[in-house]
């Protein structure tokens, strides 16, 4: 990988966090007369800036489930063989441990299969673990970046003064049901992974939330007679 691919969730995690805060500052901190001009296009730039890196951590979540299925199968005689040897071991996704001697023995007589171009061995089921965490970190970054979009078209309709009712209870509806998706990603983590991942899903939703009160807030107070 390069360091985007392989620190795909740390990148991530930053751009995310930037991308927050800027959409509370418009939404909530700075007043509509002074989101004009060279600020705007500031704020506008930074935003792209984190796009980029969220979308080219998507990318990193696409290659990193093209790594885990794609397989061969794997034949030794002797697991215990492969002991001291640098061949590590599938615990779960982005969890490539080193083969011990009660590893090899847990590992014997098991159906191993190997991730290409690589040492690393598992057994079909910790493999077919880690394929389904990274089709859920698929899943979960692109349903983000689908809502990030929506909301970025509302705040340039919001600063417009063209975002109707009608165009709130559509983008409504449409969020509703990715952010849907996004609880069911947060409840697999916590079920098949591990509860830091569900924990971590969970507050994005509730920081999200906020920002979605914030929008909503912003439009009524712009739409509201006199």
């Amino acid at each position: 990988y390069n360091f985007v691919e392989a620190y795909s969730a740390t990148v991530d995690t930053l751009a995310w966090v930037i991308l927050l805060l800027l959409f509370e500052l418009e939404t909530a901190v700075i007043p509509d007369d002074k989101l004009r001009g060279s600020l705007k296009w500031l704020l506008s730039g930074l935003r792209a800036l984190c796009y980029f890196f969220i979308a080219y951590s998507l990318y990193g979540y696409i290659v990193k489930y093209g790594v885990v299925t794609d397989l061969l199968p794997f034949s030794v005689a002797d697991v215990c063989a492969l002991v001291g040897t640098g061949f590590t071991y599938v615990e779960t996704l982005d969890e490539y441990l080193a083969i011990g001697p009660e590893v090899c023995a847990r590992m014997q007589g098991e159906v191993l299969q190997q991730i290409a171009a690589t040492k690393i061995i598992g057994t079909a089921e910790q493999l077919t673990l880690a394929q389904r965490l990274a089709l859920t970190d698929v899943i979960n970054a692109s349903d983000w970046l689908i809502i990030v979009v929506v909301l970025e078209i509302e705040v340039w309709l919001q600063l417009g003064g063209a975002l109707s009712d009608r165009l709130l209870r559509v983008s409504k509806g449409l969020k509703t049901l990715l952010y849907a998706v996004l609880l069911c990603c947060a409840i697999y983590w916590g079920i098949d992974g591990e509860f830091l991942d569900f924990w971590d899903a969970f507050l994005w939703l509730v920081a999200f939330a906020f920002i979605e009160l914030n929008l909503f807030n912003w439009n009524a107070a712009t739409t509201a007679p006199g």
